[in-house]
């Protein structure tokens, strides 16, 4: 049973559709699709360039699609404690360098969920440390360079026994669900080259899962989909990591990330199956190339963090390689708001 508390919550969690862009979930207090604009930026040497531009996002970064469906995921726990099914709701443990848990955390708060536990690196800066504390996550530290943590690693370390690890949990349909409506925004926008952060895996995953359902579609296509079928065959979605621990895309960095679907047979079989351009991949950014993607970020005025910034810098490094005319939108993943 739930309480008079838990019974307002669960009637405050308004989910207005899975899929109708005229009836849309996101953003929670404003819901509209597209929820974040896509706009023309001059890149030199580039003559059609797009920017898809996170940032305008209520804590400021892509995550915070993904912390509405964590919000989501409580009204199925209240309904399931509703109907006596369990007795208490879980907590959500996450590792986190500081975006995903702010964002996440700042959603539960609004509803007055359970708050987010957080295991984050011992070296993480102060300031990030100061302002998830602030808004109400249990931070637990660790060295999160020294092993590959599992799910039950994590609910140990976040002393959480009973919780849910966000980090690893297939359960949550993280390659499907988190992104969904931003993924539609990008492929409508018709592009022949897309740009994308490579951090966790999970928003290039979305994207590409999203390609291949309406590309593979016999019937008919997501009323969200207002895009080109061929041309989004021929798009080439690169993904952008970096293997430098020093980089100062920290976001993009990770010794390990044992939860990523990615792989190069999983990539072949979507260029081999036509359901993206021959030459989607993800790509190692050298840190020379992020340098001069923040130093023209900075002159054209994108708000974005150096991480957000990896497909512009991966657009420079790539320079010689892309056509001069071919429409080019860069995913930018935003900078939170702390």
């Amino acid at each position: 049973m739930l309480t008079s508390d838990e019974e307002r919550i669960l009637q405050s969690i308004k989910v207005h559709s899975s899929n109708d862009p005229n009836n849309p979930e996101f953003p929670f207090d404003e819901p509209k699709f597209p929820a974040t604009p896509t706009h023309s930026i001059k890149v030199p040497g580039f003559e059609n360039t797009w920017l898809k531009d996170e940032s305008h996002n209520p804590t400021g970064t892509h995550k915070d699609r993904m912390a509405w469906e964590m919000v989501v995921t409580y009204r199925d726990f209240l309904i399931s404690k509703k109907i006596g099914n369990i007795k208490k709701l879980p907590q959500m443990s996450i590792i986190t360098s500081g975006s995903a848990g702010y964002a996440i955390q700042t959603a539960l708060r609004k509803f007055n969920l359970p708050n987010l536990k957080c295991l984050i690196d011992s070296q993480l800066e102060l300031k990030i440390k100061e302002s998830l504390e602030k808004i109400g996550c249990e931070l637990f530290e660790t060295d999160l360079g020294k092993k590959a943590f599992n799910w039950m690693d994590i609910l140990s370390l976040t002393n959480n026994k009973d919780g849910v690890d966000v980090t690893s949990s297939e359960a949550l349909d993280p390659t499907s669900r988190y992104y969904d409506w931003l993924s539609y925004e990008i492929v409508n926008q018709n592009p022949e080259y897309c740009f994308i952060p490579f951090g966790t895996g999970n928003l290039y995953e979305n994207i590409l899962n999203i390609v291949k359902k309406e590309v593979a579609a016999f019937d008919s296509s997501d009323p969200r989909f207002k895009g080109d079928i061929h041309k989004l065959r021929r798009c080439n979605f690169i993904g952008v990591t970096t293997n430098n621990p020093k980089t100062k895309a920290t976001k993009l960095y990770s010794p390990h990330l044992p939860f990523v679907h990615f792989g190069e047979q999983w990539i072949r079989f979507y260029r081999q199956a036509a359901y993206c351009g021959r030459e989607s991949n993800v790509h190692i950014l050298k840190e020379k190339y992020l340098d001069l993607a923040i130093n023209l970020a900075e002159e054209i005025k994108i708000n974005a963090e150096p991480s957000a910034l990896a497909g512009l810098g991966m657009l420079l490094q790539m320079k010689n390689h892309i056509p001069k005319k071919a429409k080019i939108l860069i995913v930018s993943t935003g900078k939170t708001k702390y």
